[in-house]
């Protein structure tokens, strides 16, 4: 028999190579001798001194039995190794544990699939066993490489290549295990282990059938579809690495993670990154998700010149992986995730800009793929935004609404926003867009304690802005923002689509009492929100959405916001805008103004059920009555139709077809409403939306409303008016004077010292106005006072005004027929206001 020697040579040997030759028979088909192995092992545990002298005799013997195929006679000698192994746990078993590695490598080494496999076993068995004492100096570096060679075995038969890659796997497996467990044995996490590791096991997780089936939480497949399937079995030797991983080498573990999949070009499609990244953020412990999303940011920064498909990858991965962290622990990266997405959705609109512009004049179908490419990637990016912002706690939301609200270029404003003055004017709206479409997004689901927690200045100020009404889709934006924001009691779905409501109480809509902070809150800035209503309502680009989201936006401001001083409020701005649509100053086209008077009529029948005063709630349903009858183009049911006819003009209609003001009083009068202030026509105050002084340009409402309102303003500050005297300036045409000027009324206008009893009288009245008038009716009296004066002036200098006749610098005034003596021209003042 092999390894047998003569009787005489045999009682020379040392005893324990006598108890090691005799565990092996005669024909190796026969087994080991159990007999002689139970005496093998009765030795070793009696005398562990001498198991490192058995270990080095094994091994000997097994590297001769592998170079001369004597198979049977390595599967014995493997197979008493394992049983040493297993019985003896003294500290003398570090040297024959050496011995036993050297063996394993030996079988590994060998181009023999089934010995490769019994070395593989062999470690497996080894590495379940729990070390009294580890062994530092000990390094598994061979076995590292080695295994993950076998993951990546290409045999021409394909039972052999599946149950080497198994094998392989199952290495991997047993030295992580044997590795990671003691914190000062952290060999395994160097890189290049890392990088031998996880690319074996992606490799192996590709061949999964189906992916879908495998992601999510750590599953618990039965033990024979672990040991059958190299895929199932690199996918849970992967969670175990992940899991096992700390703070200070989790970025080791992942980035090969990225070379891998930079390497197969596995970004477009990206079924099997997102997999990865899923399993990835459901194994490693919640605390350490920041750094996965950290890496993720790293790659898409580094790879941001990559085609549009591959960063539509990277950001769908973070998608993923931000909606698992937001649920557990995101930590200081959440402004991060951010303000990187943010600067790359800035690069897509630059690329998408350039391909544009190096392609102006040539029509290719490349050009336009491109194109269609970056919104991809643009989407991605406002989902991503939009739906971690979405998960996260309210504290944090808001910060993050005013993070991205600072970031939109509002002109005008000195927010650190997105640099666009290379992009112009069209990438300037993309970026506002796109960064409103992540701000809808983020608001959705957000329910503020109060308003003003919602709304804050810094907030609503930019979100208002004028520049932002440029574009029908932005003030569609605007609003949508707005009502997540409002609307706290999800009331916003039942009142979708504009609409004549038959009975709001079917509606059941929800709502709570007006706390003080919401009173408060309008007081401040409620004429902030009627402007912006009031504007976007004389828009010439505005469509059937535009008109159902500003009847949504009057609806939740009246559920959420309003007492009976800002109902009166929405009834002078429903008459307002009723007012546009009639006398028509801004040239609105006959669907704008039919869509307003539709606006305002849904709107009223909303309010007056809302307050159910019945007076009220008649009259409203009398003029929806009859214009259903003879003017059905003023309700939303037939505006907003495909087909509708529109009148030639709106001038000849009857006064029943409107809103009457006087009827409305009335009928809000006898429910103890104060009706004092409906007598005063709605004007759209002029607010600081710009701290800074500087306004938007391209506003188109600017030029009329608030350079009205300005020019009444300076009237108002008007005291006295000096005229400069031109010396040809000798006309003797005569004015057709509206109401009659007399000596006494111009000498009363010039004149200053009027008594001073009546001079404190009026500065009396002035005060008591001033602290007890509601703002609107002083604003509106106001404007009454300064419209006259302005008038006053005009007649005064469309007089015929004769020249001085000496350098005295007076002069003569004619009106009519009169002539009024001569005046110097540096007394000519005019009374206060008041």
């Amino acid at each position: 028999m092999p390894g047998r020697v003569c009787c005489c040579c045999a009682a020379l040997r040392p005893r324990y190579k006598r108890l090691v030759d005799n565990i092996f028979p005669e024909d190796p088909k026969d087994g080991l001798v159990k007999a002689d192995m139970e005496k093998l092992t009765f030795y070793a545990v009696s005398a562990p001194e001498k198991l490192d002298r058995i270990g080095a005799y094994l091994a000997e013997r097994l590297s001769r039995d592998v170079v001369r195929h004597r198979y049977g006679y390595v599967l014995i000698a493997m197979e008493a190794l394992d049983q040493l192994l297993m019985a003896c746990h003294s500290q003398s078993i570090k040297p024959f544990v050496e011995s036993f590695l050297h063996m394993v490598a030996k079988l590994l080494e060998s181009g023999e699939p089934k010995l490769q496999v019994l070395g593989t076993n062999s470690f497996v068995k080894f590495a379940n066993i729990e070390e009294d004492t580890p062994s530092y100096h000990r390094r598994y570096d061979f076995f590292v490489s080695r295994f993950s060679a076998m993951c990546h075995s290409c045999d021409h038969d394909p039972e052999t290549q599946t149950e080497i890659r198994i094998a392989g796997i199952r290495g991997i497996q047993g030295v992580v295990r044997k590795t990671v467990n003691d914190e000062l044995r952290a060999t395994i996490w160097e890189p290049q282990h890392m990088d031998k590791i996880v690319p074996s096991l992606l490799f192996n997780m590709q061949k999964i059938e189906d992916i879908d089936s495998r992601i999510g939480p750590p599953s618990s497949p039965t033990g024979g579809e672990k040991e059958e399937n190299p895929a199932l079995l690199a996918e849970n030797c992967f969670r175990e690495l992940l899991g096992r991983a700390t703070y200070g080498n989790m970025n080791n573990a992942v980035r090969p993670v990225f070379v891998h999949l930079d390497h197969h070009r596995l970004w477009d499609p990206n079924e099997f990154a997102v997999s990865c990244f899923k399993i990835i953020m459901y194994s490693i412990q919640a605390q350490y998700s920041h750094h996965v999303i950290q890496e993720i940011l790293g790659h898409l920064d580094v790879r941001k010149r990559d085609s549009p498909r591959v960063r539509a990858g990277i950001i769908q991965v973070l998608l993923e992986a931000v909606a698992i962290a937001a649920k557990g622990s995101i930590g200081p990266t959440v402004l991060e995730v951010f303000n990187t997405l943010l600067k790359h959705l800035r690069i897509s609109v630059d690329f998408e800009l350039g391909d544009r512009r190096s392609s102006a004049g040539s029509a290719t179908f490349s050009t336009n793929s491109k194109e269609s490419d970056e919104r991809i990637v643009q989407n991605a990016i406002i989902q991503t935004i939009g739906f971690f912002g979405s998960n996260l706690p309210d504290y944090q939301r808001s910060e993050i609404m005013m993070f991205i609200m600072g970031k939109v270029p509002v002109l005008g404003t000195t927010s650190q926003s997105l640099d666009t003055s290379h992009l112009g004017d069209l990438g300037t709206r993309r970026i506002q867009i796109m960064l409103l479409r992540s701000l809808l997004m983020v608001t959705s689901g957000y329910k503020a304690t109060t308003i003003t927690n919602a709304l804050p200045p810094p907030f609503l100020d930019p979100l208002l802005s004028p520049s932002l009404m440029e574009d029908s889709e932005l003030r569609q934006l605007v609003l949508e923002i707005l009502h997540n924001l409002i609307d706290r009691h999800d009331n916003r779905a039942k009142l979708r689509g504009i609409r004549i409501i038959p009975d709001v109480s079917d509606l059941k809509i929800k709502r709570d009492k007006i706390s003080r902070q919401d009173v408060s809150f309008m007081k401040k800035h409620g004429q902030q929100l009627y402007r912006h209503i009031y504007l976007g309502c004389k828009e010439e680009d505005n469509v059937q959405k535009n008109f159902e989201l500003l009847f949504t936006s009057l609806a939740l401001t009246t559920i959420e916001l309003a007492n009976e001083e800002v109902v009166i409020d929405l009834i002078r701005l429903a008459i307002a805008l009723q007012d546009i649509a009639i006398i028509n100053e801004d040239n609105l086209p006959m669907f704008n103004r039919c869509g307003v008077m539709a606006l305002v009529a849904a709107y009223l029948n909303f309010l007056s059920q809302m307050i159910a005063v019945p007076a009220f709630c008649q009259h409203v349903s009398k003029v929806i009555e009859t214009r259903s009858l003879e003017a059905s183009y003023f309700l939303p049911e037939t505006i907003f139709k495909d087909k509708c006819n529109l009148p030639k003009s709106l001038e000849k209609h009857e006064k029943n077809l409107f809103f009457l003001t006087n009827k409305i009083a009335e009928s809000l009068g006898g429910s103890g409403y104060s009706v004092e202030r409906l007598s005063v026509p709605y004007v759209p105050q002029v607010t600081a939306l710009f701290p800074s002084g500087k306004k938007p340009y391209k506003c188109r409402h600017k030029s009329k409303d608030e350079d009205r309102l300005s020019r009444r303003k300076s009237i108002v500050d008007t005291v006295s008016i000096q005229v400069d005297i031109l010396p040809g300036n000798n006309t003797d045409d005569k004015v057709d004077n509206t109401e009659e000027i007399t000596f006494e009324a111009l000498k009363k206008a010039i004149d200053n010292n009027g008594l001073e009893e009546q001079e404190k009288e009026k500065r009396r009245l002035v005060i008591e106005k001033f602290q007890k008038a509601p703002f609107e009716e002083i604003a509106a009296q106001c404007e009454t006072k300064a419209n006259l004066l302005h008038d006053r002036l005009a007649q005064i200098l469309e007089l015929t005004i004769r020249p001085p006749p000496s350098p005295s610098g007076t002069m003569t005034i004619t009106a009519g027929h009169a002539h009024y003596q001569s005046v110097p021209v540096y007394e000519m003042k005019f009374p206060d206001l008041f």
